[in-house]
């Protein structure tokens, strides 16, 4: 496909709404929300939500999109953002695909494929997820080799797909791994001291922010095992309101599983596609992001 898109990926807490926001207004762009958590309706504050002020009058999609009980997986990201790039496209705009869930932003810029899986994830709730690997070891080794032993949600879709016949090593291998539009990945960074401080300041605007009134409703209304309330910010709570952990103890769980997601989130993207990074902390970062992508946009022209 000719279509240009430009990504703005990097670390949680680093900055992305903001600055895809800037420039989706400075290239007549749409936004695409790229983000796992973000796609819920409900889970607003421990996702970091962009805000209808914040937004700057930019048109947002796959945002609030899906109530919590919904199942979305990866798959139908792909399936619905490429279809909001041809509607962006058509009305003659950029799209802007701004999110910090690399799977999410990799199936959709390269040749991911997926095979269609009968049954839902709750299909093997009454087994441990530790005998649903030991299956998927036997049935499709290849597979194991980048899924999670405690990832029960890739365990379960490979398992399916090995059990239909596709195995997913096999469905992976027959890929080119080739981009199929023409992306401008914006990577943006900071220092890692700089980061961590940050995430706690966020962390605890969120519990100033209402937090724990939010987490509160859903708990009330929700039952735990719903994919929305998976996310970190949001699972950290599961053991609070049974009483077996403190409210300070589950402000510490976030801060921790939100540097070590963004440690890993680095790691991710530095491995998976070409990303050209900035860092946010240098004065005229978004200036040279713009003069970069302006040059990439007259490539064609040239």
């Amino acid at each position: 496909m000719s279509y240009k898109i430009i990504a703005v990926v990097g670390p949680t807490a680093v900055g992305k709404s903001d600055v895809g926001v800037r420039l989706a207004q400075l290239f007549d762009g749409e936004i695409i929300n790229g983000d796992s958590i973000q796609v819920y309706r409900e889970l607003n504050i421990g996702s970091a939500k962009i805000t209808a002020e914040e937004m700057g009058g930019v048109i947002h999609h796959l945002l609030d999109y899906k109530n919590v009980g919904d199942e979305y997986s990866v798959q139908h990201f792909q399936h619905d953002a490429r279809e909001k790039i041809e509607e962006i496209e058509e009305r003659g705009h950029l799209p802007v695909v701004v999110g910090g869930t690399g799977l999410y932003i990799k199936a959709l810029l390269y040749d991911y494929s997926f095979t269609a899986i009968e049954g839902k994830l709750n299909e093997y709730e009454n087994e441990k997820t530790e005998d649903l690997y030991e299956r998927l070891c036997q049935l499709d080794p290849k597979a194991v080799e980048v899924i999670h032993p405690n990832n029960r949600r890739r365990i379960v879709r490979a398992l399916q797909m090995a059990e239909s016949g596709n195995l997913k090593s096999e469905q992976e291998a027959g890929q080119k791994h080739e981009m199929i539009y023409d992306a401008f990945i914006v990577g943006l960074t900071m220092d890692r001291k700089v980061l961590k401080e940050r995430i706690g300041k966020r962390v605890d605007m969120m519990f100033e922010n209402g937090l724990l009134e939010e987490v509160t409703r859903l708990n009330d209304k929700y039952d735990w095992n719903m994919h929305g309330l998976h996310g970190i910010g949001y699972k950290e709570f599961r053991d609070y309101f049974p009483g077996n952990i403190t409210l300070d103890e589950v402000r510490e769980q976030i801060k921790t599983h939100t540097r070590q997601f963004a440690k890993r989130q680095y790691t991710w993207w530095n491995n998976q596609m070409p990303v050209r990074w900035y860092d946010v902390s240098e004065e005229g970062f978004l200036d040279r992001i713009v003069s970069d992508i302006r040059g990439w946009l007259n490539e064609e022209a040239d």
